[in-house]
This record gives C-alpha cells, structure tokens and sequence, in this order.
C-alpha cells in the first residue's frame, strides 16, 4: 500500500507568511523555511516581529481567507486522491490552516498548534511532535506502507529522505544546493508521472 505524504505552502498554496509581509509591508515576515532551516529560530524571530507591529491571529487569518490554491493544486490533489492515500504534513498551525483545507477539498492534515490570549495576540506556538514530518513518515512505515514524500523547503528534508521515495517541488536553489541527490519536479504534471512510476513500479 502506498500514501503520499505532501508539504502545504509552497506546494499546493503560496507561503502564508509572505502572504502577510505583503498585506502588512513587514518584509522581515518573508523569511520562510526556503531561507532559514531552523525553524524555532525562525518562529520566536516571527513571534517577536507580531509583538513589535501589534498584529493579532484576526489580521492573519483575515489574509489567509484571500489566499487562493495555486493553480491546478486541486486537481492535482483529486488526482492523487482517487489513486492511493494522501495526507498533507505541515508546520503550520491549525488556526491557520482551515480555510485552505476547504479550498483544497478537506484533504487530511497533520500541523502545528498556537496559544492565542483574549485579544487575539499569538503568545507562543505548540509542535505536534519535534521532527514531526519525518515522524510521520515513520509512523505511517511502521502500518507497512511505502510513503512517498513531497516538499520545498528546509523544514521537508528529513521527511523526504526518511521517506521510501522522497523528491522536492520547485525547490529554491540554495535548498536545491545542499540536497541535489533529490530528485526534482517542477510542475504537478511531473509530479503525477513521478507517482504512478513509482506505485506502477513497486506494485
């Protein structure tokens, strides 16, 4: 049996935070993990700038509600959905998440949690798990699937080289730099070909 295991931003939407730099004109809200691998680091660094601007989970989530799929990552995920299992992993937060979740269709989803206090201020964030992505690949190995394993970013590689077949999206080119063994797509198209060449390959 196989699963896909996918990251969220970056893949199947644009990254939320450059989202919320572009409403807000904080451009130090760009940094994402394409440009930082140490992603505490990078949350306090995040947590500090929203204490310094007063900007609560209200003004974030109001920018998420106008953030649209890119284009085709609904058929893309229907496509993969009709063909074997598929859960997104990602290290945003649920708060965030659940409108995207509707405009991609309800796919499962595993992230990260927020502490939000009565003004809607985000005082601190939960991990599900530290190294959460390659943990889930693991936990799903251990129910004997064979996990394919698919993201962008610093924050994916251990899931993707934890996976049985693991290959980076559209990859900036200093996260393609450290991790070229990877295999590379750059559309859904190769991504789809990419997954049933493995499933029709291991079958």
């Amino acid at each position: 049996m196989f699963i896909v295991c996918t990251d969220l931003e970056g893949v199947f939407t644009p990254e939320i935070w450059i989202s919320v730099a572009r409403h807000t004109g904080i451009d130090e809200l760009k940094l994402t993990t394409r440009d930082i691998s140490d992603y505490n680091a990078l949350m306090q660094r995040r947590l500090a700038i929203l204490r310094t601007h007063n900007l609560t989970l209200h003004v974030i989530q109001h920018v998420i509600a106008n953030i649209k799929p890119l284009h085709g990552a609904v058929e893309c995920i229907s496509w993969i959905k009709k063909r074997t299992q598929m859960v997104i992993v990602s290290d945003t937060f649920v708060e965030f998440a659940n409108p995207l979740m509707e405009k991609l269709g309800h796919p499962t989803l595993f992230c990260n949690s927020l502490s939000v206090d009565h003004l809607g201020n985000i005082t601190d964030y939960h991990l599900r798990q530290e190294n959460g992505k390659a943990k889930v690949v693991e936990a799903l190995q251990n129910l004997n699937y064979k996990v394919i394993a698919v993201g962008d970013s610093f924050n994916d590689i251990n899931m993707l080289r934890k996976a049985d077949a693991g290959l980076l999206y559209r990859p900036p080119n200093n996260v393609l730099a450290e991790n070229g063994d990877l295999p590379v797509v750059n559309s859904y198209d190769e991504l789809k070909s990419f997954i049933s060449a493995y499933t029709e390959g291991q079958s």
